[in-house]
């Protein structure tokens, strides 16, 4: 591995999401995942369900990271358009103690022509989090057109999310740079306030990279940072402590 590897490798823990979405996950499981990101140099979150977040949170303040966010989602995977179970979902996230949440935007509701019930569950939950994060998935991979990818990002970012990402990993494609390209341009065209997350699909140093190298590209070198930049995966993290041991 050369230096660009290891500068990349621990720019990207950095900003890492470690994420554990799994039907079958296990109180075990969410211990052994918060336990890794404990060790060394800490990513930025973890990500679990909602009902894993008490597990989450215990196990990283045991550990003292408790710097490290516990993230999770809601209205997830499906995106439904029930405002309630939205609601209900991020309160019950919250009193856990999540740090954030994960939001899945109503696109089927949107493409079939509501444009209300999306842009009012993100207020609405912002609303709920306060000065909480508040990342809006857009399922990107069910958008084939980049004008609507760009009409859900616009929508999701005027409606106060802090965030936008890309997908929840369950749907058929996920993260795709095409897609990623057009919410980055919609988070410059809203003044780079808010941040961008990749997910879905993303398991190595070199599928990640090129998304940290597009948000360089269109928001300027010092625009990533993990306050906006973010990759979600489960698969990457020994990769780049392997990548560091070899560089130290």
């Amino acid at each position: 591995m050369n230096g660009v590897d290891g500068a990349l490798a621990a720019r990207i823990l950095d900003m890492l999401e470690l994420t554990s979405l799994g039907e079958d996950d296990t109180p075990e499981a969410i211990v052994r995942l918060c336990t890794a990101a404990a060790e060394g140099r800490h990513p930025a979150a973890v990500c679990v369900y909602p009902e894993h977040v008490t597990t989450a949170r215990r196990t990283l303040d045991a550990r003292k990271a408790g710097e490290i966010a516990v993230a999770s989602v809601v209205n997830f995977p499906d995106g439904s358009s029930n405002l309630a179970r939205a609601l209900r979902e991020t309160r019950r996230a919250l009193a856990a103690g999540a740090d954030e949440i994960d939001i899945v935007f109503p696109w089927r509701a949107y493409l079939g022509g509501d444009r209300e019930a999306g842009p009012l569950m993100i207020r609405e939950c912002k609303a709920i989090c306060g000065a909480r994060v508040v990342k809006t998935i857009l399922e990107t991979g069910e958008l084939d057109d980049r004008l609507v990818i760009r009409e859900l990002a616009l929508a999701t970012l005027d409606a106060g999310a802090d965030f936008i990402k890309t997908s929840t990993g369950k749907a058929t494609v996920g993260a795709t740079l095409l897609a990623a390209r057009v919410m980055l341009e919609c988070i410059r065209e809203r003044g780079g306030r808010a941040g961008f997350k990749a997910a879905g699909g993303i398991r190595t140093l070199a599928e990640a990279g090129p998304y940290l190298a597009l948000a360089d590209e269109i928001l300027g070198p010092g625009w990533a940072t993990p306050a906006r930049f973010r990759i979600g995966t489960s698969s990457m993290l020994a990769e780049i402590r392997g990548v560091l041991a070899i560089r130290a």
